[in-house]
């Protein structure tokens, strides 16, 4: 993902690289269009839509939050 932001990355991408990491990706609930991203690490909340492909715009950031919980995560062992 991060050499190639722009690729056809689907949920079931950020899902897989999430359980990886140990970080929480909740499916949309009432209606929603965006899965919920988080870690008990980070304050911030990434939301990121269900749709096909996922953006890049959507993928960077996603990249730098995996990126801040491996930090936390190596400063806490």
């Amino acid at each position: 993902m991060r050499a190639n932001p722009r690729s056809d990355w689907t949920i079931g991408d950020i899902e897989t690289v999430c359980d990886a990491f140990g970080v929480i990706c909740s499916p949309p609930s009432g209606g929603g269009s965006h899965y919920k991203v988080a870690h008990q690490s980070q304050a911030e909340i990434l939301t990121i839509p269900a749709r096909r492909p996922i953006k890049a715009v959507y993928v960077r950031p996603f990249v730098g939050f995996i990126d801040a919980v491996m930090a936390a995560t190596n400063e806490n062992s």
